[in-house]
């Protein structure tokens, strides 16, 4: 049986675009910085965590693909760097595909499956909803 993956304490967060053409849209960026930020915030640790802040980089996103131009994917790659001194001491990175049938849905859809991928990799707790 495998150990279980280190767990860190995040203490921030920031969702950065690589340059493309056509360029990421701005609202992607800002719904997946949102989400994350969030659900920092609803967690807690334990003092013994080591402290880092994530950089969440979103490369190859393709939109409104496929026969009914509602497929969009993305690449995903994360740095969590040391609070106390700014060297990496983790990376993880993912693909995510999302259908919308909806392109004004397209962005949001697809920030939450980001965000959720990364609350699941670094146990981060799921906000609550607005009232």
């Amino acid at each position: 049986m495998d150990p279980p993956p280190p767990t860190y304490a995040v203490r921030s967060a920031t969702v950065i675009a690589d340059q493309a053409l056509p360029p990421v849209s701005p609202a992607l960026v800002a719904a997946v910085n949102d989400r994350v930020n969030a659900a920092i915030a609803a967690t807690s640790f334990g003092p013994q965590l080591p402290q880092v802040a994530i950089t969440v980089r979103l490369s190859d996103v393709r939109k409104a693909r496929g026969f009914n131009r509602d497929r969009s994917s993305a690449k995903i790659n994360i740095d969590a760097a040391a609070a106390d001194g700014g060297a990496v001491i983790a990376m993880a990175s993912f693909e995510t595909r999302t259908v919308a049938p909806d392109p004004a849905t397209a962005d949001e859809l697809m920030a939450e499956d980001i965000a959720a991928r990364v609350r699941s990799i670094f146990s981060l707790n799921t906000p609550r909803l607005a009232n």
